[in-house]
């Protein structure tokens, strides 16, 4: 299932609704304006926060956490000792992880467990250049969770290039 994002996403204070391949609302992001850290909010239809994504405060290293029913659910980390450029790593909370590697400032990469792809991230699909789609391959996968990975790395990569 394709779901298509635009990059006003990642703009903290603003909200935005996430469609499926259809053109359905999915999910809605909500930015969350006057905080000390960057911090989002995937929501479904209902309004029910499904994911918190927050910037990390005080790390040795850049890093989001990403939560679930106010329990930490993932950590995402640029990838040190790599010889990609843009590799993530995403650890989830039973210590399974998550490669992230591709041209994240492109819209262009792919999310993988154990070699196996989850989700592959593309504006190929897309005429309008602020949009992007985040493929998820596998029907079992968590789709929340891979969006919201992509959100993060992509917010992450951004803020890097800016230093």
């Amino acid at each position: 299932m394709k779901y298509l994002v635009r990059d006003k996403v990642l703009a903290i204070g603003d909200d935005y609704w996430i469609e499926d391949e259809d053109g359905r609302q999915a999910f809605l992001v909500d930015g969350k304006a006057l905080r000390l850290r960057d911090t989002l909010e995937l929501k479904d239809l209902d309004g029910r926060i499904l994911i918190t994504l927050r910037e990390k405060w005080l790390a040795f290293r850049d890093a989001m956490t990403l939560e679930r029913d106010d329990r930490r659910l993932a950590v995402i980390r640029k990838k040190r000792l790599s010889l990609l450029r843009n590799h993530y790593l995403v650890t989830l909370a039973e210590g399974t992880e998550l490669d992230v590697s591709g041209r994240i400032l492109d819209r262009e990469f792919k999310v993988e467990y154990d070699g196996e792809l989850l989700a592959l991230v593309s504006r190929q699909w897309f005429r309008v250049r602020e949009t992007y789609a985040v493929d998820v391959v596998r029907e079992d996968a968590d789709a929340a969770l891979l969006i919201a990975v992509a959100v993060c790395v992509i917010r992450m990569a951004e803020k890097e290039r800016e230093r």
